[in-house]
Protein backbone atom coordinates (compact mmCIF):
# COMPACT_ATOMS: atom_id res chain seq x y z
CA UNK A 1 0.00 0.00 0.00
CA UNK A 2 2.86 2.39 0.76
CA UNK A 3 4.60 1.39 -2.67
CA UNK A 4 1.21 2.61 -4.30
CA UNK A 5 1.11 5.36 -2.81
CA UNK A 6 4.33 6.15 -3.75
CA UNK A 7 4.16 5.44 -7.29
CA UNK A 8 0.80 7.99 -7.06
CA UNK A 9 2.90 10.82 -5.58
CA UNK A 10 5.68 10.17 -8.33
CA UNK A 11 3.03 10.52 -10.75
CA UNK A 12 1.55 13.77 -9.52
CA UNK A 13 4.81 15.80 -8.74
CA UNK A 14 7.42 14.20 -11.35
CA UNK A 15 9.87 11.59 -11.66
CA UNK A 16 13.04 11.55 -9.15
CA UNK A 17 15.36 13.97 -10.76
CA UNK A 18 12.10 16.94 -10.64
CA UNK A 19 11.20 16.39 -13.92
CA UNK A 20 7.99 16.22 -15.93
CA UNK A 21 4.60 15.70 -13.85
CA UNK A 22 1.85 18.26 -14.09
CA UNK A 23 3.17 20.73 -11.87
CA UNK A 24 6.52 20.90 -13.66
CA UNK A 25 4.50 21.66 -16.64
CA UNK A 26 2.52 24.37 -15.20
CA UNK A 27 5.59 25.88 -13.42
CA UNK A 28 6.97 25.82 -16.74
CA UNK A 29 3.71 27.87 -18.23
CA UNK A 30 4.35 30.30 -15.39
CA UNK A 31 7.84 31.10 -16.16
CA UNK A 32 6.86 31.59 -19.88
CA UNK A 33 4.35 33.45 -19.21
CA UNK A 34 6.32 35.72 -16.76
CA UNK A 35 8.85 36.39 -19.47
CA UNK A 36 6.65 37.00 -21.67
CA UNK A 37 4.33 39.79 -19.50
CA UNK A 38 7.95 41.03 -17.92
CA UNK A 39 9.81 41.57 -20.99
CA UNK A 40 6.80 43.01 -23.08
CA UNK A 41 5.91 45.21 -20.58
CA UNK A 42 9.46 47.21 -20.79
CA UNK A 43 9.49 47.26 -24.38
CA UNK A 44 5.83 48.15 -24.82
CA UNK A 45 7.31 51.18 -22.10
CA UNK A 46 10.00 52.08 -24.19
CA UNK A 47 7.83 52.74 -27.20
CA UNK A 48 5.31 54.90 -25.18
CA UNK A 49 7.53 56.56 -22.94
CA UNK A 50 10.64 58.26 -23.49
CA UNK A 51 13.01 59.17 -20.32
CA UNK A 52 14.35 63.22 -19.66
CA UNK A 53 16.50 65.18 -16.98
CA UNK A 54 14.91 68.43 -16.50
CA UNK A 55 17.93 70.69 -15.78
CA UNK A 56 16.36 73.88 -14.53
CA UNK A 57 14.32 75.02 -11.88
CA UNK A 58 11.61 76.62 -14.08
CA UNK A 59 8.78 73.47 -13.02
CA UNK A 60 9.70 73.44 -9.49
CA UNK A 61 7.89 72.62 -7.10
CA UNK A 62 6.23 70.43 -9.35
CA UNK A 63 10.01 69.48 -10.74
CA UNK A 64 13.16 69.69 -9.45
CA UNK A 65 16.42 70.48 -10.94
CA UNK A 66 18.19 67.09 -12.36
CA UNK A 67 15.15 65.03 -11.38
CA UNK A 68 14.67 62.22 -14.58
CA UNK A 69 11.01 61.97 -16.18
CA UNK A 70 9.52 59.79 -17.74
CA UNK A 71 6.94 61.49 -21.26
CA UNK A 72 4.71 60.07 -23.05
CA UNK A 73 5.34 60.19 -26.80
CA UNK A 74 1.99 62.05 -27.93
CA UNK A 75 0.79 63.96 -30.62
CA UNK A 76 0.55 67.68 -29.91
CA UNK A 77 -3.62 67.26 -30.76
CA UNK A 78 -3.48 65.36 -27.69
CA UNK A 79 -2.64 67.82 -25.06
CA UNK A 80 -4.75 69.50 -22.74
CA UNK A 81 -4.51 72.69 -20.36
CA UNK A 82 -2.96 71.65 -17.45
CA UNK A 83 -0.58 69.31 -18.93
CA UNK A 84 3.31 69.25 -18.63
CA UNK A 85 4.81 69.10 -21.85
CA UNK A 86 7.99 68.45 -23.59
CA UNK A 87 8.50 70.56 -26.48
CA UNK A 88 10.81 72.05 -29.02
CA UNK A 89 10.68 75.71 -30.56
CA UNK A 90 13.61 77.59 -32.20
CA UNK A 91 12.02 80.48 -30.83
CA UNK A 92 13.25 79.45 -27.43
CA UNK A 93 15.78 77.22 -27.84
CA UNK A 94 17.17 74.83 -29.85
CA UNK A 95 17.16 72.13 -26.95
CA UNK A 96 13.59 70.37 -25.01
CA UNK A 97 12.14 72.49 -22.45
CA UNK A 98 9.35 71.23 -20.21
CA UNK A 99 6.97 74.10 -19.10
CA UNK A 100 2.18 73.46 -18.40
CA UNK A 101 -0.04 74.47 -20.97
CA UNK A 102 -2.43 77.31 -19.69
CA UNK A 103 -4.17 78.20 -22.35
CA UNK A 104 -5.01 76.43 -26.05
CA UNK A 105 -6.36 77.89 -29.06
CA UNK A 106 -9.19 80.44 -29.12
CA UNK A 107 -8.58 80.72 -25.04
CA UNK A 108 -8.14 84.69 -23.59
CA UNK A 109 -4.94 84.03 -21.18
CA UNK A 110 -4.98 87.07 -18.24
CA UNK A 111 -2.91 87.70 -15.39
CA UNK A 112 -3.82 89.10 -12.77
CA UNK A 113 -7.44 88.45 -12.33
CA UNK A 114 -9.11 89.12 -8.31
CA UNK A 115 -6.93 87.93 -5.91
CA UNK A 116 -3.67 87.69 -8.16
CA UNK A 117 -4.47 84.65 -9.48
CA UNK A 118 -4.28 83.72 -13.03
CA UNK A 119 -7.94 83.95 -15.31
CA UNK A 120 -8.77 81.44 -18.02
CA UNK A 121 -11.81 82.89 -20.28
CA UNK A 122 -12.72 84.68 -17.51
CA UNK A 123 -12.44 81.89 -14.93
CA UNK A 124 -9.62 82.06 -11.82
CA UNK A 125 -7.41 79.41 -11.64
CA UNK A 126 -7.22 78.07 -8.48
CA UNK A 127 -2.99 76.53 -9.21
CA UNK A 128 -1.61 74.45 -5.94
CA UNK A 129 0.67 73.16 -8.06
CA UNK A 130 2.82 76.84 -9.04
CA UNK A 131 5.48 78.12 -6.47
CA UNK A 132 3.70 81.68 -5.41
CA UNK A 133 5.88 84.68 -4.38
CA UNK A 134 4.42 88.08 -2.99
CA UNK A 135 5.38 91.07 -5.44
CA UNK A 136 8.73 92.41 -4.22
CA UNK A 137 10.17 89.39 -3.91
CA UNK A 138 13.30 88.53 -5.90
CA UNK A 139 12.65 87.65 -9.62
CA UNK A 140 14.26 84.92 -10.26
CA UNK A 141 15.11 83.49 -6.50
CA UNK A 142 11.79 82.69 -5.40
CA UNK A 143 12.65 83.10 -2.03
CA UNK A 144 12.19 86.28 0.29
CA UNK A 145 8.99 86.89 2.93
CA UNK A 146 5.68 85.50 1.61
CA UNK A 147 7.35 82.82 -0.55
CA UNK A 148 5.91 79.26 -0.56
CA UNK A 149 3.87 77.00 -2.60
CA UNK A 150 0.14 76.83 -2.81
CA UNK A 151 -3.05 79.21 -3.39
CA UNK A 152 -3.29 82.71 -1.79
CA UNK A 153 0.18 83.48 -0.98
CA UNK A 154 0.53 86.61 -3.60
CA UNK A 155 0.23 87.03 -7.61
CA UNK A 156 0.57 84.03 -10.09
CA UNK A 157 2.41 86.11 -12.09
CA UNK A 158 4.70 89.21 -11.61
CA UNK A 159 4.04 90.05 -15.53
CA UNK A 160 0.73 91.59 -16.30
CA UNK A 161 -0.59 90.05 -19.91
CA UNK A 162 -3.71 89.14 -21.86
CA UNK A 163 -3.14 87.22 -24.48
CA UNK A 164 -5.53 85.31 -26.69
CA UNK A 165 -4.40 82.28 -27.75
CA UNK A 166 -3.89 81.82 -31.62
CA UNK A 167 -5.91 78.66 -32.90
CA UNK A 168 -3.57 75.56 -33.46
CA UNK A 169 -0.94 77.03 -30.36
CA UNK A 170 -0.62 76.42 -26.53
CA UNK A 171 0.35 79.16 -24.32
CA UNK A 172 2.87 77.56 -21.17
CA UNK A 173 4.03 79.00 -18.17
CA UNK A 174 6.47 77.16 -15.61
CA UNK A 175 5.21 76.56 -12.05
CA UNK A 176 7.91 78.57 -10.95
CA UNK A 177 6.60 82.22 -12.19
CA UNK A 178 9.17 83.97 -10.92
CA UNK A 179 11.98 82.43 -12.46
CA UNK A 180 10.48 80.47 -15.36
CA UNK A 181 11.07 82.26 -19.29
CA UNK A 182 7.95 80.91 -20.78
CA UNK A 183 5.85 82.68 -22.85
CA UNK A 184 5.47 85.79 -21.16
CA UNK A 185 9.29 86.39 -22.37
CA UNK A 186 8.27 86.07 -25.57
CA UNK A 187 4.82 88.27 -25.46
CA UNK A 188 5.92 90.63 -28.28
CA UNK A 189 7.05 87.98 -30.66
CA UNK A 190 4.50 87.10 -32.90
CA UNK A 191 2.28 84.63 -31.22
CA UNK A 192 2.71 86.55 -28.35
CA UNK A 193 4.52 84.02 -26.81
CA UNK A 194 2.61 80.85 -27.99
CA UNK A 195 4.14 77.70 -29.33
CA UNK A 196 2.58 75.10 -32.34
CA UNK A 197 1.10 71.91 -30.82
CA UNK A 198 3.02 70.25 -33.58
CA UNK A 199 6.20 71.42 -31.70
CA UNK A 200 4.61 69.15 -28.31
CA UNK A 201 6.31 65.76 -28.59
CA UNK A 202 5.90 64.22 -24.92
CA UNK A 203 3.56 64.70 -22.02
CA UNK A 204 5.22 64.34 -18.76
CA UNK A 205 2.93 61.09 -16.94
CA UNK A 206 5.17 60.70 -13.94
CA UNK A 207 8.78 61.26 -12.18
CA UNK A 208 11.08 58.12 -11.84
CA UNK A 209 14.21 59.82 -10.44
CA UNK A 210 15.33 60.38 -7.15
CA UNK A 211 11.56 60.32 -6.45
CA UNK A 212 9.06 57.98 -7.69
CA UNK A 213 5.08 59.53 -8.16
CA UNK A 214 2.41 60.24 -10.80
CA UNK A 215 2.34 63.65 -12.16
CA UNK A 216 -1.85 64.58 -10.67
CA UNK A 217 -3.80 66.12 -13.72
CA UNK A 218 -5.12 69.73 -12.01
CA UNK A 219 -8.58 69.81 -11.20
CA UNK A 220 -9.00 73.28 -12.17
CA UNK A 221 -8.80 72.84 -15.76
CA UNK A 222 -11.75 69.87 -15.73
CA UNK A 223 -14.74 72.25 -15.89
CA UNK A 224 -12.87 73.99 -18.91
CA UNK A 225 -14.06 72.52 -22.71
CA UNK A 226 -11.92 69.36 -23.40
CA UNK A 227 -11.71 69.15 -19.67
CA UNK A 228 -7.87 67.49 -18.79
CA UNK A 229 -5.74 64.11 -20.55
CA UNK A 230 -5.88 60.90 -19.19
CA UNK A 231 -3.02 59.53 -17.63
CA UNK A 232 -0.81 56.85 -20.22
CA UNK A 233 -0.42 53.24 -19.67
CA UNK A 234 2.20 53.34 -16.93
CA UNK A 235 0.55 52.11 -14.36
CA UNK A 236 -0.84 48.95 -16.40
CA UNK A 237 3.08 48.28 -17.85
CA UNK A 238 4.29 48.82 -13.97
CA UNK A 239 1.70 46.23 -12.95
CA UNK A 240 2.32 43.49 -15.83
CA UNK A 241 6.76 44.02 -14.81
CA UNK A 242 5.64 43.21 -11.20
CA UNK A 243 2.91 40.18 -12.40
CA UNK A 244 5.72 39.05 -14.40
CA UNK A 245 8.63 39.06 -12.05
CA UNK A 246 6.37 37.24 -9.56
CA UNK A 247 5.66 34.41 -12.15
CA UNK A 248 8.59 33.84 -13.06
CA UNK A 249 9.99 33.54 -9.22
CA UNK A 250 7.24 31.32 -8.48
CA UNK A 251 7.47 29.14 -11.44
CA UNK A 252 11.01 28.98 -11.42
CA UNK A 253 11.21 27.92 -7.82
CA UNK A 254 8.33 25.07 -7.88
CA UNK A 255 10.98 22.30 -9.14
CA UNK A 256 13.52 23.18 -6.12
CA UNK A 257 10.44 22.70 -3.35
CA UNK A 258 9.37 20.21 -4.75
CA UNK A 259 12.62 18.24 -4.79
CA UNK A 260 13.53 19.50 -1.11
CA UNK A 261 9.98 18.27 -0.15
CA UNK A 262 10.66 14.59 -1.65
CA UNK A 263 13.93 14.30 -0.18
CA UNK A 264 12.09 14.95 3.43
CA UNK A 265 9.66 12.38 3.00
CA UNK A 266 11.91 9.56 2.00
CA UNK A 267 13.96 10.28 5.28
CA UNK A 268 10.47 9.46 6.81
CA UNK A 269 10.86 6.19 9.20
CA UNK A 270 9.25 3.43 7.71
CA UNK A 271 6.38 3.01 10.52
CA UNK A 272 5.82 6.74 10.14
CA UNK A 273 3.68 5.63 7.31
Amino acid sequence: MGGTQESGTEGIHGGKDGRGGLGHVLSGVAVAVGFVLFLGAFVWGALVYQPYTVPTDSMMPTVNPGDRVLAQRIDGGEVRRGDVVVFTDSMWSDSPMVKRVVGIGGDTVKCCGEGGRLTVNGKELDEPYIEHTKPGATAGTGTGTGTGTGTGLGVASDTPFEVTVPEGNLFLLGDRRSASLDSRAHLQEAGQGTVARSAVHARVDALAWPSMAMLERPGTYASLPGGTSQPGPLRLQLAAVLAGAALVVLGAAYGPVVRVLGRGRRREPAGAR
